[in-house]
């Protein structure tokens, strides 16, 4: 628990100011933090050749720099090419014991999920710092309250085969508490005109799905039978065990405001 408590002071004391700063320094944080998701879900694919991982980190890091590196606009050419490359690939590595066409598609799936998730985080910073920080409040404030309100409350199991730990008075809780506190925090800070009973209507639909993006991470986790992703944060497992909820509630706000 002791390390546990450092760790999260560690990465608050070097994420809260570069949140704030934003632009270049935000922006190679982010890039950082998706090679370490990236690092992570390689892991699990020991065995691939070193090309193999070189071109996946360099796509990725393509994808994630979409906006700054200007190329909005290719986006359908960039990606169809970087999937010509990896189905291309199988051609000349022999060994398919090593890298197939299993491991082609899965790797393509991965380096969209990492580099358009650690894209998100880059959009909405620019966007909007107040914006960003009402989305994290939704992720953090509904998974800890959806602990506390477990360990009191809980009795009836959420989704027993993936996490036992997790029951639907937790998940009710979290998303209570989630939702009036970032609504509060939308209406007092951002104050556009949005009516208030849409801002919370949209806020407690972002803690569910913050809450699914948990479990979708555990899912994964149990088929790969590990604990965590990694061990790159002391008492936290890795990158993606942090960043699973505000991963896909960004991903739903996005889409969201896209469709309305």
């Amino acid at each position: 628990m002791k390390q546990r408590f450092i760790s999260a002071i560690i990465m608050a004391i070097i994420f809260i100011p570069l949140l704030i700063i934003g632009k270049l320094p935000f922006n190679i944080f982010i890039a950082l933090l998706g090679m370490g998701a990236i690092y992570e879900l390689l892991k699990l694919k020991p065995n691939l050749p070193l090309i193999i991982k070189l071109f996946t980190y360099l796509e990725t890091l393509i994808v994630i720099f979409f906006n700054i590196l200007k190329l909005t606009g290719y986006e359908n050419t960039l990606l169809m090419l970087m999937i010509l490359i990896n189905l291309s690939l199988l051609v000349f590595i022999d060994d398919k014991d090593k890298y197939n066409y299993k491991d082609a598609f899965t790797l393509i799936g991965i380096i969209l999920f990492i580099g358009l998730s650690f894209k998100n985080f880059i959009f909405l910073r620019d966007r909007s710092l107040s914006l960003l920080i009402y989305l994290f409040l939704v992720s953090i404030t509904t998974d800890s309250f959806a602990l506390f309100t477990g360990k009191l409350f809980g009795k009836h199991k959420l989704a027993p085969n993936i996490s036992p730990n997790k029951t639907i008075e937790g998940s009710l809780g979290g998303s209570l508490v989630g939702t009036i506190v970032a609504s509060i925090f939308y209406i007092l800070v951002i104050q556009d005109y949005t009516s208030v009973l849409s801002i919370i209507g949209l806020t407690f639909c972002l803690t569910i799905i913050g809450q699914l993006g948990d479990l979708i991470k555990s899912s994964i986790k149990r088929y790969e039978n590990i604990k965590d992703f990694s061990n790159l944060i002391p008492g936290h497992g890795g990158i993606l065990d942090r960043l699973d909820s505000i991963i896909f509630v960004m991903m739903t706000y996005i889409l969201i405001m896209g469709l309305f």
